[in-house]
């Protein structure tokens, strides 16, 4: 399994080399080893969860304040438009986006750090996301910014034909943003 490290500080893509004959393939979706040579440890992982969506349902963006939340994120079935933006305000890449395409081709894993903002567009008509997750969900920890935001400016490739209304109803990325750099902001 190759390791990559993506513009955004922390982000990490985890590449696995399946093996493909006349009965499918095999492939890695997970190695210890690989994890703890790239400084995670995979004993913080707590919980596994997985989404099905349809094609051009957005889910996102999406984080966590407090400690935040380090995910592990891969696609098992279809494709996916995956975006993060670095949302840690002491950060050398803070405000940065970037997009990685997850498929069920390549099998890549991504690292998303804790503080980063997180969502995806399906690109085929059903997509499965799975994510390993280091801490239970507390909703009273919930961020969200609108995925169409022009303050981020996120380029989905397909026009959006489903979204929750908690991501419509989501707030901008300069309100989170004034939000977390104020010398108060929660920690």
């Amino acid at each position: 399994m190759r390791v990559e490290r993506s513009k955004i500080d922390g982000v990490l893509l985890f590449i696995p080399t399946p093996h493909r004959d006349d009965r499918g393939l095999f492939t890695r979706t997970f190695d210890t080893a690989a994890a703890e040579e790239s400084g995670l440890d995979p004993a913080r992982f707590v919980q596994d969860s997985q989404s099905r969506s349809r094609r051009g349902t957005v889910r996102g963006m999406h984080g966590r304040a407090g400690r935040g939340e380090a995910k592990l994120v891969r696609c098992a079935r279809g494709a996916v438009h995956d975006v993060l933006v670095d949302a840690r305000p002491g950060s050398p890449t803070f405000g940065e986006q970037t997009s990685v395409l997850l498929d069920d081709e390549s099998f890549v894993t991504l690292y998303v750090p804790p503080g980063l903002l997180h969502g995806f567009q399906a690109l085929t008509e059903q997509t499965d996301v799975c994510y390993r997750i280091d801490r239970e969900h507390d909703p009273a920890e919930d961020l969200s910014v609108r995925y169409d935001d022009p303050g981020l400016g996120i380029h989905w490739p397909l026009p959006v034909s489903a979204i929750s209304e908690r991501d419509l109803s989501a707030g901008s990325w300069a309100q989170l943003r004034d939000r977390l750099c104020r010398p108060d902001a929660m920690e």
